[in-house]
């Protein structure tokens, strides 16, 4: 446990090898992409207002928004923001994600806590991911089902809190106690199963994690972490500052669940290969591991419902040749070349790849055209894994795909160009602060209900 503290407390920018701070950046312009696009969705909307009505302060703001609330408030809104646009990154031996609630519990400190320096930000960023990857890998080593996300990056934010507090290490510890105790271990295959505005849990993560740091800052105790403490989870910790968990974070290049991704490659690879059009395409068949089964849904409702599925992104790839936020929201949801697709899609449970999970998600596709010829591709993984990452291009890419149509264009492009010099200039972090405040297109954000 000292090590876990002391990791918390004094590590510094210049511990950081360099590779790592430029995936902490990566990570950085990646997540502030999938806000922006998560920033439209209702589930946003309703979260950002009950954040404002109902858990008011003037500490911290609002991201995209200006509007004031708590802590734990902003980083509510926050994390499920971000988690809203399920293009975020994860780690595969968590089957989650810990940026999302990072991210947000860090804007949230700097407001209402006072100012850090850039450098300060990134190690910052950093420690939170180091945490709760660590954190999400000890507890599926040690519960017995699946869990949100946010049962565990609560403990990355209690940390942050602590360092951003300056607390010693009793209660660091007992900060940690608390996020982990109260944490939202939610069923995240009931989501799965049935999507709705519940999701990852990564905001209720967030809120948890600062208001155990502020708790235990007044003396609440909570100790142990037993996802920290236990001896059979302490190989997992006993790395901390050796091996960079960070490194091993996967990008999204779709904004929906991962589990969709492998066989949204294998069917657009044999769609390029063959050059087929959709209207070509009789009936599609996807062989995957059984929790890409489980995203069934095929006429979503709702973007919650077209994240979670595996048949409608499949269609959409298939329909319009890419999946930015506008094939999971809006008039798509109703597009009847899509629903026509992906009504036509059968999952099929592959033995082969359950067994090659979760460590790796695989899967391939069959078609049938109309005229009765079979295609089959290849066995196919999702892009964007650290054996084969998406390049700093791609992520710049899919950050503007996001970004330009909330933001402008040029507030956009200036974020992007601070994200890149933020280690090395100083007076950057200031300017991104703001420009990630400031409301949407300047206009001050009205309740709507």
């Amino acid at each position: 446990m000292s090590a876990i503290i002391e990791f918390t407390h004094n590590l510094k920018f210049n511990d950081l090898p360099d590779d790592v701070i430029h995936q902490a950046q990566r990570c950085l312009l990646d997540l502030i992409g999938t806000a922006a696009g998560g920033y439209t969705t209702p589930v946003s909307r309703i979260t950002r207002n009950f954040a404002v009505r109902h858990m008011g302060g003037s500490d911290s703001r609002l991201i995209f928004d200006g509007r004031r609330a708590s802590p734990g408030g902003v980083a509510l809104a926050g994390g499920t923001m971000i988690d809203s646009m399920d293009c975020h990154d994860g780690h595969v031996l968590t089957k989650g994600h810990m940026g999302v609630a990072v991210f947000p519990a860090l804007l949230a400190l700097i407001d209402s806590e006072g100012e850090i320096d850039n450098r300060e930000f990134i190690t910052s960023l950093v420690i939170g991911y180091e945490i709760a990857t660590r954190a999400g890998i000890a507890l599926h080593a040690t519960a017995c089902d699946y869990h949100s996300s946010g049962a565990w990056n609560a403990l990355a934010c209690a940390a942050l809190g602590a360092r951003f507090l300056k607390m010693n290490a009793d209660k660091t510890r007992h900060a940690l106690g608390i996020a982990e105790y109260n944490g939202p271990r939610s069923q995240m295959m009931r989501c799965i199963d049935d999507p709705t505005m519940v999701k990852d849990g990564s905001g209720w993560g967030a809120m948890t994690g600062l208001n155990a740091a502020y708790l235990a800052a007044d003396g609440f105790t909570g100790a142990p972490a037993i996802t920290v403490e236990n001896t059979e989870v302490a190989a997992i910790w006993s790395d901390l500052g050796n091996r960079w968990r960070i490194r091993e974070q996967y990008f999204k290049a779709y904004p929906v669940c991962r589990w969709a991704q492998p066989a949204i490659e294998a069917a657009s690879s044999l769609q390029r290969a063959y050059q087929i059009a959709a209207n070509d395409i009789q009936q599609v068949e996807v062989f995957t591991f059984h929790e890409g089964t489980r995203l069934a849904t095929r006429c979503p409702e709702t973007t919650e419902e077209a994240q979670y599925s595996l048949p409608f992104p499949v269609a959409a790839m298939l329909t319009h040749e890419q999946i930015g936020a506008g094939e999971v929201t809006g008039d798509s949801l109703y597009d009847p070349a899509i629903l026509r697709l992906s009504n036509s899609t059968i999952l099929t449970e592959s033995e082969t790849y359950n067994a090659r999970f979760p460590a790796e998600r695989w899967a391939h596709v069959a078609f049938t055209l109309t005229d009765g010829t079979h295609l089959t591709s290849e066995p196919a993984i999702a892009r964007g894994n650290p054996e084969n990452p998406l390049t700093d291009d791609e992520i710049t890419k899919k950050f503007y795909l996001l970004a330009n149509p909330v933001l402008g264009t040029d507030r956009a492009q200036r974020i992007a160009v601070l994200v890149s010099q933020l280690a090395d200039a100083p007076e950057a972090l200031n300017e991104l602060r703001q420009l990630l405040f400031d409301p949407v297109m300047g206009e001050h954000n009205a309740e709507k209900d």
